[in-house]
């Protein structure tokens, strides 16, 4: 599913995950308090998130279809497939091609190897 947001409505993803489930009159507040917006603003960037499937808006209260990490995860998979033809290698060449690794970083990624070898046995 695409669930590309642009940075204000990333703003309010972020407001929304970090409170869900959150009543709609109180996401206006902390919307306007965080945000500078309007009710009327608040409700036209959850409507439009609600229609990509991200968030519920139902009974006066605000929920989460799709948590964060989930969306992240998305992105990054869409990412890498628009980008790199869908190569995680061709994404990390890239990606490390002007940046030297640290010794923590390449632990970490052997790690993520290793656990992704294990689990395709």
């Amino acid at each position: 599913m695409d669930y590309r947001m642009g940075a204000a409505e990333a703003k309010f993803a972020e407001i929304v995950w970090e409170h869900a489930p959150v009543p709609s009159g109180e996401l206006v507040r902390l919307s306007e308090e965080k945000l500078g917006w309007k009710k009327s603003t608040t409700y036209t960037v959850l409507r439009r998130l609600c229609e990509k499937g991200l968030f519920r808006n139902e009974g006066g209260a605000v929920s989460a279809l799709v948590d964060r990490a989930s969306y992240e995860e998305s992105q990054s998979r869409q990412f890498v497939r628009e980008s790199f033809g869908g190569s995680l290698p061709a994404f990390l060449a890239a990606f490390t091609a002007r940046k030297k690794l640290t010794e923590k970083e390449i632990s970490e990624l052997q790690k993520l190897i290793d656990e992704a070898r294990e689990r395709s046995k």
